[in-house]
């Protein structure tokens, strides 16, 4: 029989199977990385069981709670619960505050002969950890800070490297009005656990400065830590730079056709062409007012007509006709703003084969 467990540490550098028992509508706020929902109670149940306990008392909210989840919905929420930890023997369930549900769930698998240790405090405690955990390995990792313009394929770097925290895919978002992708985004507390437990397994394993991509407060709806946001002003940058054409290319790839392929995942092939063209009308239309109206109504219409192309023939060039002005009077000024409000020294620039093999090589040194 394993012990219950405060090793919070050693639960998420491990990345340890987690069996959640709160009510969905907990699990929906804020969860953790390798977290399964399958709650003691649903969220009618909780409901009517919180009413119960603000009324009549502890005692009778308990015997509500084994009414309402007894017979043939114990044995199905039983039988869930067994599943998952023959799947998972080395797992850990937890609630709210390690009390009454991972208690009572605790009982009934070992009634079953599931040996199933909980961690102690539960996801309030964890949760805790993970926020302390992220000041202070923001402040404690040395960073270097990957910028260049639009299309410069950062992320493609960030991806290639051991030593990097990829935030936009922490956020599920490319960072920008066209980032949106299919699926949606986490919830802010997800995004912020994530990024807590990555960094916990950079302070474990990396020795050299820890890499993370030039980004503004938000990545969508997610919101960078203001903490984090500092660093990324103030420390070192290695800057990548390549042409127009080579930007246009990438921009393409990362916003026409690899989406494809996820809209294709989600939505299924039939709907996908479709979602994906809404979805980038729909960004260009988001940024109407900074284009202005001209210009908005000119990059519009080269887009509808890319689209009409690529779902005739799925032919994707005609899409360079509007990628390419909107770099270049765009983004690329927008970019050039904002890289003379960063304050770290630069360190290495080049194209991105060279970054790539100057941060491969320079890895060991701390800045």
């Amino acid at each position: 029989m394993r012990d219950d467990s405060r090793h919070y540490l050693s639960l998420f550098l491990d990345d340890t199977p987690l069996m959640d028992v709160r009510a969905p509508v907990e699990f929906t706020k804020g969860a953790f990385p390798n977290a399964t929902n399958l709650p003691l109670i649903n969220d009618d149940e909780r409901h009517r069981i919180g009413i119960c306990y603000k009324q009549h008392g502890q005692q009778a909210a308990i015997d509500l709670g084994n009414a309402l989840v007894c017979g043939e919905v114990r044995e199905q929420r039983m039988q869930a619960w067994q599943a998952w930890w023959q799947a998972n023997p080395h797992g850990y369930l937890y609630c709210f505050r390690g009390g009454l549900r991972s208690q009572t769930t605790q009982a009934w698998l070992r009634e079953s002969g599931v040996d199933a240790p909980l961690v102690q405090g539960g996801y309030k405690a964890m949760r805790r950890f993970l926020l302390e955990s992220l000041e202070q390995s923001i402040a404690a990792l040395p960073w270097q800070v990957l910028c260049g313009r639009t299309g410069c394929a950062k992320t493609r770097v960030i991806e290639q490297l051991d030593n990097s925290v990829d935030l936009e895919g922490l956020a599920h978002h490319r960072g920008s009005a066209f980032g949106r992708r299919p699926g949606g985004q986490p919830g802010q507390i997800d995004f912020e656990n994530a990024l807590s437990v990555a960094l916990l397994k950079l302070r474990q394993h990396t020795p050299s400065a820890v890499i993370v991509e030039d980004e503004s407060k938000l990545i969508g709806r997610c919101h960078v830590p203001f903490p984090l946001q500092d660093k990324i002003k103030q420390s070192p940058r290695v800057i990548i730079e390549e042409t127009l054409d080579a930007r246009v290319q990438t921009t393409l790839e990362d916003y026409v056709i690899g989406p494809r392929q996820e809209y294709a995942a989600v939505y299924g092939e039939q709907q996908a062409q479709q979602r994906l063209g809404d979805a980038l009308l729909d960004a260009l239309d988001r940024i109407r007012r900074r284009l202005g109206g001209a210009r908005h109504q000119a990059l519009r219409a080269r887009l509808e007509q890319a689209l009409a192309e690529q779902q005739r023939s799925g032919q994707v060039d005609g899409h360079r006709q509007w990628i390419l002005p909107l770099l270049r009077d765009y983004y690329d000024p927008m970019y050039d703003y904002m890289l003379q409000h960063r304050q770290g020294t630069v360190l290495f620039q080049g194209n991105r084969d060279d970054v790539l093999a100057w941060l491969r090589d320079n890895r060991a040194i701390e800045h």
